[in-house]
C-alpha cells in the first residue's frame, strides 16, 4: 500500500475536512491531543522475538514490577496494544501510535487496579523507494503475536492475571482475528476502527467465550467505513452478552473539539486510537461514555473483578 510522506509541513497542514459540514453548530475542530508522546517510552524493555518466516520481530514490554513498585507477589493484567498500518516504522514511537504509552503512566496504573503489564509487538515494516509500505500485519503474523505474550507471561508466571488485547485500524483486524483463533485466551478485548469484522458464527463463539469487549468505531470514520464495516452487524455485536459498543457520532478530543489529524490524507475520526488512549475522559473529568465512567482503566478493573 502507497502512503503520503508525513513531512513536519503535511503535519501542519490542516484544510477543511470532508465531514465538516456535518458538524452541529457551534461545534469546533481539534487538531492535537492533550496527552503528548515520549514521556513513558523509557519505562519500556524493548526485547525480540526470533521468526524464521517473518525476521526478529520487536517488542516492547511495560512490567509493573519492574518499573512501577509494584508488589511482586500480586496479579496483574496483561495488556497487548496492536499498532495500526506503517506505524512501526517509527521504533518505539509506535508505542505511543498504538494506544499503549498513557497505560504505563503511574494514573493509569493505579486505576487499573495497582498495575498492568503492557506489551506492544512491531510488525516489520518497510517503506520503499515508490512509498509502498511492505511487511504489516497478516495472518502470518498471528502464531508469533501468541507466542510473544506466552513468553512474557511465562518469564513474570508469578504476576500474570487476565489477558486483554487491543489496536486500532489493522490492529483492529490483529484483534478480531486473535479472539477467532485464541478466543479462550483473553478475558477482554477492544478491536477498534477495523475493517475487519468476523462473521456471525465466528461473533458467537467470541460471545459464547464470554469475552469483555469494548467495540470502537466512529460513525464518520474516514477510512474503516461505518456504513460497510459496522453496520451490518451491528445488530448482533449490540446483542452480545458481554459487549459494550462505543460507536460515538464524532470522536473528539480531551478538549470536546471534534477531531481532524491530517497527514495528506484525513483521518481524525478513523484515529478513535487517540480518545481511547485518553481514557475515554475529557480534560474537565467528565466521560466520553456514561457507561464507561471511570474510562478505559476504569473498565479494565472491573473485568478484572
Amino acid at each position: 500500500m502507497k502512503l503520503p510522506k508525513f513531512s513536519k509541513e503535511t503535519k501542519n497542514n490542516h484544510p477543511i475536512p470532508p465531514w465538516m459540514e456535518y458538524m452541529d453548530e457551534g461545534d469546533f475542530i481539534s487538531c492535537d491531543t492533550v496527552f503528548k508522546m515520549g514521556g513513558y517510552w523509557n519505562t519500556f524493555d524493548k526485547c525480540i522475538y526470533p521468526s524464521d518466516d517473518k525476521g526478529d520481530i520487536r517488542y516492547y514490554v511495560y512490567n509493573p514490577v519492574k518499573h512501577g513498585g509494584a508488589p511482586r507477589d500480586r496479579k496483574y493484567p496483561v495488556l497487548m496494544w496492536i499498532h495500526g498500518l506503517n506505524c512501526s516504522i517509527d521504533g518505539i514511537r509506535c508505542v505511543g501510535y498504538s494506544g499503549a504509552e498513557q497505560f504505563a503512566s503511574k494514573e493509569y496504573q493505579e486505576a487499573m487496579g495497582g498495575g498492568a503489564f503492557v506489551i506492544v509487538p512491531l510488525a516489520n515494516e518497510k517503506r520503499l523507494e515508490d512509498d509502498t509500505i511492505v511487511g504489516s500485519w497478516d495472518e502470518e503474523y498471528l502464531p508469533h503475536l501468541k507466542s510473544i505474550y506466552d513468553k512474557v507471561c511465562e518469564e513474570n508466571a508469578d504476576n500474570i492475571g487476565h489477558k486483554f488485547i487491543m489496536g486500532a485500524s489493522s490492529g483492529g483486524y490483529v484483534t478480531w482475528r486473535m479472539l477467532e483463533l485464541y478466543g479462550d485466551y483473553f478475558k477482554g478485548a477492544i478491536p477498534c476502527a477495523s475493517g475487519y469484522v468476523p462473521e456471525l458464527e465466528s461473533i458467537k463463539k467470541i460471545d459464547e467465550a464470554g469475552i469483555h469487549l469494548i467495540v470502537a468505531h466512529a460513525r464518520h470514520d474516514e477510512m474503516a467505513l461505518f456504513e460497510e464495516c459496522i453496520a451490518p452487524i451491528e445488530k448482533e455485536l449490540q446483542a452480545m452478552n458481554n459487549c459494550l459498543c462505543f460507536f460515538p457520532e464524532w470522536i473528539r478530543n480531551e478538549d470536546k473539539g471534534v477531531a481532524s489529524i491530517n497527514y495528506g490524507i484525513e483521518m481524525g475520526q478513523h484515529c478513535i486510537i487517540n480518545p481511547i488512549q485518553g481514557n475515554l475522559i475529557y480534560t474537565d473529568g467528565t466521560c466520553y461514555d456514561e457507561r464507561l465512567p471511570k474510562g478505559i482503566t476504569g473498565w479494565i478493573k472491573e473485568v478484572c473483578n
